[in-house]
């Protein structure tokens, strides 16, 4: 690439936030990706262990995640397999009030007792009397439709970068010059557009693009996987607790473990705690009466979040021609359809579709936290 070529659109990032809007844009436009690691997806999307789940992020989430989830299905990325709230009875006030919230919503989702728990989760222990099942839950194969999105950008053209860290940005009359550094050497690019999809670094990227950062705060995620006994059958759901300190998924025949910790960080590459792994596993023996044989792998992610949980797409407001696209916290993976859709619509003014017809766009701007 020549020094200065011109794009129409310059992606910071390329997790799955990136090469999804990446993908949605390259048909239209000339996309440039940047990515300052050695492999795009190496710090949040490499580390998720996504489901499409209708109720994370809650009522104001769940239009993305509705409308992303046909187009999971329809390209092979989902497999079944059900997702269940468990709570004491202390719970069930918090339970029937989920329920009825994620119901008006449109989510698949029912109020079941004790006898339908144990036969869906074998060995809970008795004071967990009452749920919330999801049937519509699913794993995400996330490596697979990470490189989908990226495959499919670059075939409609667009060019990627990595190793390319973003130290310099300028707004030079109607375009904005790049620079960056990085194991592949200096490299240099203007772009009409710039997107801020750098995750837990996007308030980094905004300072350098002369834009106000809006509080997107990294929040460090834990998990581990154990061996246990009994070993956990491949049909047993997502297993969360309402009072959000623990979930578990089985993981060809081990145990996936997280004491659902939301621990604020900054932009790195995270690794996880001992205290957080301690917590997970005491939060689990209290739910199940299953014996942990050992404990084969921990590792930590960052999931970002703005000021009020929601995520961040538009245009900034003091800012000409930056476009956030960022805040996506843990539900970003399953929302990537839909909001990489809706975004490029807005970047590259194009219509609404079937997929995004039915979403208000005006919660996620960024215009909201204007003063």
């Amino acid at each position: 690439m020549t020094a200065h070529e011109l794009f129409d659109i310059a992606v910071v990032g390329a997790g799955m936030a990136g090469s999804s809007l990446a993908a949605e844009c390259a048909p239209h436009a000339r996309v440039l990706l940047i990515e300052a690691e050695d492999t795009p997806g190496y710090h949040t999307t490499g580390r998720s262990a996504a489901f499409w789940h209708e109720t994370i992020g809650g009522p104001q989430i769940y239009p993305l995640t509705a409308a992303s989830g046909p187009w999971l299905a329809e390209h092979g990325f989902l497999s079944p397999r059900g997702g269940l709230h468990i709570g004491r009875e202390d719970h069930r006030a918090t339970a029937e009030a989920f329920v009825a919230e994620f119901l008006a919503a449109g989510a698949r989702i029912e109020l079941i007792g004790r006898r339908q728990l144990e036969q869906i989760v074998p060995g809970l222990r008795p004071n967990w009397i009452i749920g919330a099942w999801e049937p519509e839950c699913a794993d995400i194969d996330v490596a697979a439709m990470h490189q989908h999105y990226l495959a499919a950008a670059r075939k409609a053209g667009s060019v990627l970068r990595v190793r390319a860290r973003l130290d310099g940005v300028e707004r030079t009359g109607a375009d904005w010059t790049l620079s960056w550094s990085g194991a592949a050497g200096p490299g240099a690019a203007r772009a009409a557009l710039l997107v801020n999809a750098a995750g837990a670094w996007a308030d980094g990227v905004a300072q350098l693009a002369g834009a106000a950062p809006l509080g997107i705060q990294p929040l460090r995620r834990s998990m581990v996987q154990l061996r246990v006994d009994p070993v956990p059958p491949e049909a047993l759901p997502l297993t969360l607790s309402f009072d959000e300190d623990f979930y578990f998924r089985p993981q060809g025949g081990r145990l996936w473990l997280s004491p659902h910790d939301e621990t604020p960080d900054v932009a790195r590459d995270a690794a996880p705690e001992e205290l957080d792994i301690a917590k997970a596993i005491d939060r689990m023996e209290q739910a199940v009466d299953w014996k942990v044989l050992g404990l084969e792998r921990r590792w930590a992610g960052l999931r970002s979040f703005s000021p009020d949980r929601l995520p961040v797409f538009g245009f900034d407001p003091a800012r000409d021609g930056l476009f956030w696209f960022a805040g996506q916290g843990g539900f970003g993976i399953q929302t990537a359809p839909a909001a990489a859709r809706l975004s490029a619509q807005q970047l590259l003014g194009l219509p609404r579709d079937a997929m995004t017809e039915s979403i208000d766009a005006a919660c996620y701007s960024p215009a909201r936290f204007a003063a």
